[in-house]
């Protein structure tokens, strides 16, 4: 046993996405570091289960009692064990102070003070949040049913005569001290499973944004588009609902790379995503890159009248970047084209033909002179609106 001399102040005894430069990065780079992350998180699960056995962590006892006399004999049974350590505050209004400092693994309480009774001090114990989960061996002159019952109701867990047999004492501090123990690895074990499992669930929930998303623009790639959109398709098809989509290509788009150079490519690119994007304010719209140049808009449940007015949107907020290209045929800044359509999709028909409606009309817009928008209503749509 570690110890230092008695001291009555309570000092220590001391016992997807596509290509490169302009068609975003690979999808093995962009989910490298979600996996880096998930495999993370599982490491730290295990490391915060593996803890030192009870029997490795060395005990902590603090007596309460204002008799020295009593402090000496249980110092001097506690002396040959090896691991346990001993820390003695002889006065009731210094008790708090000393178990929250000590951290002990067991307090053994005189249930006779002057100035605090015994009964009031574990019940402080047990109201603070530091110390309240310690175990307390109440020490008392009597062997009454009656204290005992009061002692336990107040929250102690054992109850000794003292001064008791050594080795009943040693047994009962190492068996309340392992106890404890225990109970502090479980919580730590289980707050580390609970931290790892919310790194994971963060890990995965950026994996599939990463698996879902364009590398270079940060809108939705071409994979997710084609999943999102046959989604749509058989719920719209099941609710008799329209289904707009708009088909975006930046116009002279060759010229402005061989003018100023693929990185700057990429960053008209970025700022064209964005733009779009910004356009967008119900939760249902999908913004994609649909390769190279190309952006696609789906708008469930959008008419062909607001779809016209939301491709002028798109293409007004392009225009308005300003980003100069001076070798363009149609304006002196970057612009776009857009083409649209509305349709009521049918179990007859599959999303491939919304996506070939919409691109025709691009190459409307495109072969009518660029920087424009053309949308058209499929048939079955009118019947419905």
């Amino acid at each position: 046993m570690n110890m230092t001399r008695i001291s009555d102040t309570g000092a220590n005894m001391n016992n997807d996405a596509i290509g490169t430069s302009n068609q975003g990065t690979p999808a093995s780079a962009v989910t490298s570091t979600a996996a880096l992350n998930a495999n993370l998180a599982l490491e730290a699960a295990r490391a915060g289960l593996q803890a030192p056995s009870s029997t490795d962590v060395p005990i902590m006892v603090l007596l309460v009692d204002d008799q020295a006399i009593v402090a000496e004999a249980v110092r001097q049974a506690l002396a040959s064990e090896a691991g346990i350590n001993f820390h003695y505050c002889a006065r009731a209004d210094a008790a708090m102070d000393s178990a929250i400092h000590t951290r002990p693994t067991v307090i053994l309480q005189d249930l006779v003070m002057p100035g605090i009774d015994g009964l009031t001090l574990v019940k402080a114990y047990r109201g603070n949040p530091v110390v309240r989960d310690i175990p307390i061996i109440v020490l008392s002159s009597k062997e009454e049913p009656v204290i005992k019952s009061a002692a336990f109701a107040a929250g102690a867990n054992d109850y000794l005569v003292k001064l008791p047999d050594r080795i009943e004492l040693v047994a009962r501090i190492r068996y309340h001290s392992r106890s404890y123990v225990n109970l502090l690895q479980r919580d730590e074990a289980y707050r580390a499973l609970r931290q790892s499992q919310q790194q994971l669930l963060e890990a995965n929930l950026e994996l599939r944004r990463l698996t879902h998303s364009d590398g270079l623009t940060g809108l939705s790639n071409r994979r997710y588009l084609d999943q999102y959109l046959n989604a749509e398709w058989q719920r719209d098809t099941n609710d008799h609902t329209e289904l707009s989509m708009l088909m975006i290509d930046v116009d002279n788009f060759k010229l402005y790379n061989d003018t100023y150079g693929h990185i700057a490519g990429d960053e008209v690119l970025k700022q064209i995503a964005h733009a779009v994007e910004s356009c967008l304010s119900r939760h249902g719209d999908l913004a994609a890159r649909f390769g190279g140049e190309e952006f696609a808009v789906v708008l469930p449940g959008t008419s062909m009248a607001d779809l016209r007015l939301l491709a002028e949107k798109i293409r007004n907020a392009v225009e308005a970047l300003h980003i100069p290209h001076s070798n363009s045929s149609t304006c002196p800044y970057v612009t776009i084209s857009i083409g649209g359509t509305t349709v009521v999709p049918t179990s007859d028909s599959g999303m491939t033909s919304l996506i070939e409606a919409a691109d025709f009309e691009l190459y409307r817009a495109k072969h009518g002179g660029k920087n424009r928008v053309v949308v058209s209503a499929d048939p079955g749509a009118r019947k419905y609106r």
